[in-house]
């Protein structure tokens, strides 16, 4: 498989198209998706070992742009290096604890390096809880999303060599056997 940026911005276009345009009971309309990426990973390398920008670059392009084609906001999980922060604009972030640091391809990574360079107003916060999720090589996104987590398996199951796995959000179906749920409600 030809491992180049074109590749993975189409790949990841197509991830996210699926991902956000699944339409299921109780799932939450996508108002922010949490992406995290290795970019190693995706070139065939080790997580945290092998970081190529182009690839990161790719997948932040990818991002943003199905944002503004579908109406979400996008929030750029950083490495460990950074603890899992999240990278996202100022006006997205008006309740959230912002952190002082500035991502960077050894630290933070390759996709929250782009980000920041491409969004407008860039902050990194703590934590966020999104609607959706992509993660892309195995990177524990997990913490960013709203509670209930549901896997989505997607037609692909990788993008370049990253393994691929995806997420969407529900409300929790609480009450039991007795208990009427609405789909209305949800939304």
């Amino acid at each position: 498989m030809n491992i180049d940026a074109q590749n993975v911005y189409q790949q990841t276009s197509q991830a996210i198209r699926a991902l956000v345009c699944l339409d299921r009971p109780f799932f939450r309309p996508v108002k922010l998706l949490v992406i995290g990426c290795s970019s190693s990973e995706i070139a065939g390398g080790v997580i945290g070992h092998n970081t190529v920008y182009d690839l990161g670059e790719a997948v932040a392009r990818a991002a943003l742009d199905a944002g503004r084609e579908f109406g979400f906001q996008c929030a750029f999980q950083c490495c460990e290096h950074l603890n899992r922060s999240i990278v996202l604009e100022r006006k997205n972030a008006p309740d959230s604890e912002i952190v002082c640091a500035v991502p960077q391809p050894k630290a933070g990574g390759s996709l929250a390096t782009a980000a920041y360079r491409m969004m407008e107003d860039p902050v990194l916060v703590e934590e966020v809880r999104a609607d959706a999720g992509l993660d892309i090589g195995q990177t524990l996104i997990g913490m960013h999303l709203k509670r209930v987590a549901v896997p989505v398996r997607l037609e692909m199951s990788h993008i370049g060599n990253a393994v691929l796995a995806a997420a969407r959000t529900r409300p929790k179906l609480i009450g039991g056997e007795r208990a009427v749920y609405s789909v209305q409600n949800v939304r």
